[in-house]
């Protein structure tokens, strides 16, 4: 279980339902870049990703791998935290460290 895990875990999003609140959804870096841009398209059709468009709290840096990371937890966060909502095709990871950076803030349960 999620809440179980010492900081730092990575959890397989398949193995576990991570209902707990401190859990976010980032990027696997193995990912290609083309599955990365799937995965915006597909959590920002659903979730306001204005975070990442220029100007936003998270557009720098300006790599794909970052701006998928906050797509895909803005995602994550916004349709309950269970392990299937970071599958992402295989492609999310479940971590329980804030990925959070200078003023990248990455939404949790506390602030959806």
């Amino acid at each position: 279980m999620v809440a179980d895990l010492e900081e730092g875990a990575v959890v397989d999003p398949r193995e576990v339902r991570a209902a707990a609140k401190n859990t976010w959804c980032v990027a696997n870096p193995a990912t290609s870049e083309a599955d990365l841009q799937n995965n915006i398209q597909f959590a920002c059709s659903s979730t306001d990703c204005s975070l990442i468009q220029y100007g936003g709290a998270c557009f720098d840096p300006q790599t794909i791998i970052f701006h998928a990371s906050v797509a895909m937890n803005l995602y994550y966060q916004s349709v309950g935290r269970n392990s299937w909502n970071c599958y992402f095709g295989g492609s999310g990871l479940i971590v329980t460290t804030d990925p959070s950076y200078g003023n990248c803030k990455y939404a949790n349960a506390e602030i959806c």
